[in-house]
């Protein structure tokens, strides 16, 4: 059973920083392309960022480039969206998604102004 889970999330003032976490069991985590996406209130699913299989290349949305690194780490099966200088429009819930295909249940983050 695959299951992707999220952690990390949290209420934050403008200007600062989390990091989330997504622990990923039931499949070959090395074989898979991870990615970080988000809702805010009202609004569709974005992509936020994503990790190569080999984690050797990332790619950001416009929004967030420079502000967030993601990363991961083979030997905990764990994917990483480290967020600095938030924004209150950061705020949304935020999921991690393994090809796309398997999805976790999301943690909600809050930047308050």
């Amino acid at each position: 059973q695959v299951q992707l889970v999220e952690s990390g999330g949290g209420l934050v003032q403008a200007g600062g920083s989390l990091r989330l976490a997504c622990v990923v069991s039931g499949l070959t985590f090395r074989q898979y392309r991870l990615a970080w996406f988000r809702q805010a209130p009202g609004k569709d699913r974005e992509f936020v960022a994503t990790i190569s299989q080999g984690g050797s290349t990332t790619s950001y949305a416009d929004s967030v480039k420079g502000r967030f690194t993601i990363s991961k780490d083979n030997a905990k099966n764990t994917v990483y969206l480290q967020m600095n200088s938030l924004k209150p429009e950061d705020t949304a819930v935020y999921y991690c998604a393994a090809n796309n295909y398997y999805w976790g249940q999301g943690t909600q983050v809050t930047v308050s102004s």
